[in-house]
């Protein structure tokens, strides 16, 4: 069921010309996670409405795309659903659609699938509904709407940094070259970028996408194929915030570095 409710040394820095009118207009928000490492703080809400600096991690994530000319926003509840739709319709900066997934999850990947009809065919931005950083040199999403080139690209990547990444413990997703083509990681080794969850798509990824639950991964390696997925790095710091010992250290972090995010 579907609802509305309108309320580092890469070497190809080239922006392109169109600047803002490169921009997505329309964004997929994952939140219907079940929060299940975020508990106790998710025993009565959802995760993405827990607080970090006096913010929900949602609103933080919103905040980042409407700065970026983001005018809807697609987002898949399931855990808590009525309590943060309820939530986002307090907002009155963009329209909301609401995919409701309560029978079944459907992953990062099946999720999009079922919301693609709202993005009609054109370019959208998926983000992760937790996902949280303090800004280096520039804005992360502005520059990647400035890299973005849909012809040449089927995703743009936003890549964290695994030295500067705070809170996360896997061992990365990718590597990037100079051109900014991402390829996987040898099982066996460390990858110096790990993925934050922010990400501009075009529809074209999802050609050929299976019915059902599935990880967007399955996606991304078909572009790695075609030499059709990209990354730009994040200038600043990431967080992973998927603990309640992570808000207090990332809230910690801010305090002590007098930064905001």
């Amino acid at each position: 069921m579907v609802r509305s409710h309108h309320s580092d040394g890469q070497a190809w820095r080239t922006a392109r010309s169109d600047g803002v009118s490169n921009a997505p207009k329309r964004a997929m928000i994952m939140a219907a996670g079940l929060g299940t490492r975020m508990r106790p703080l998710t025993n009565d809400r959802p995760k993405p409405l827990v607080e970090v600096a006096g913010k929900t991690l949602i609103d933080h994530a919103l905040d980042r795309l409407a700065a970026v000319g983001v005018t809807m926003a697609v987002v898949n509840v399931h855990y808590k659903a009525e309590m943060l739709m309820a939530h986002l319709k307090k907002r009155t900066d963009m329209e909301f659609v609401f995919s409701e997934e309560t029978d079944t999850l459907l992953g990062t990947g099946g999720g999009v699938v079922k919301a693609m009809p709202h993005f009609k065919g054109e370019p959208f931005w998926i983000m992760n509904s937790d996902t949280l950083w303090v800004e280096g040199v520039g804005r992360a999403l502005q520059n990647m709407v400035a890299r973005w080139d849909p012809e040449r690209m089927d995703a743009l990547l936003l890549l964290a940094s695994m030295v500067s990444a705070r809170g996360y413990e896997g061992a990365g997703d990718f590597y990037m070259d100079a051109e900014g083509h991402i390829t996987r990681v040898d099982e066996r080794k460390l990858s110096p970028f790990a993925y934050p969850g922010v990400q501009i798509v075009h529809p074209r990824l999802f050609e050929g996408a299976p019915s059902g639950t599935f990880s967007t991964n399955k996606m991304w390696d078909v572009a790695i194929k075609k030499q059709r997925l990209y990354g730009i790095r994040l200038d600043g710091i990431w967080f992973h915030v998927g603990t309640p010992e992570a808000v207090k250290e990332t809230e910690q972090y801010l305090a002590d570095h007098h930064v905001t995010i």
